[in-house]
């Protein structure tokens, strides 16, 4: 049983002013899913062990399942419906597709919010690089071997002080 009411949140989502009223405690995930029909945000775990999750908050990646909604007031948050218009991203999600690298999609979206942090701050370099940074995303399709070298396809071919466009 909730003791707490809801209140109103206001917080920048995909650069758009939003307020939604939501208990503190209650997860950003489900906010983000069933009421502002982020769809994109996956639930994978709940527990934060899975990546399906992942969104941007101010800029870094952030389980939204066990982010508490009073916890983003007055925040930027990003989820992957917000990386559509990025020339990053959208050469990502090229490379997944042509090597196929999502199978079922459930843990993509988490992967690429991984991925454009990772590459924006230049953490990752090479297949080293890149499956440490994914370590904690779970893909039960077996997609990594593929996923890795999406990754590195982009990153091989990102010219040198290319800015993915993520609002750091």
């Amino acid at each position: 049983m909730r003791i707490a009411t809801e209140s109103p949140t206001p917080f920048t989502l995909n650069t758009q002013p939003v307020t939604v009223s939501a208990f503190p405690d209650e997860p950003l995930l489900h906010v983000l899913r069933d009421r502002l029909d982020k769809a994109g945000t996956r639930f994978g775990c709940g527990l934060n062990q899975c990546g399906a999750c992942r969104v941007l908050i101010d800029g870094r990646p952030v389980a939204a399942c066990d982010t508490p909604m009073w916890s983003v007031a007055g925040r930027s948050v990003v989820t992957v419906e917000g990386l559509a218009n990025w020339p990053l991203a959208k050469r990502l999600r090229s490379a997944f597709e042509d090597l196929q690298a999502g199978q079922c999609g459930a843990c993509l979206s988490g992967i690429l919010i991984t991925l454009m942090h990772a590459i924006e701050q230049r953490t990752v370099c090479d297949e080293a690089s890149v499956r440490s940074v994914l370590d904690n995303h779970l893909c039960r399709c077996g997609s990594h071997p593929r996923i890795v070298a999406a990754a590195l396809s982009v990153i091989q071919a990102s010219p040198a002080g290319e800015s993915a466009g993520v609002p750091l």
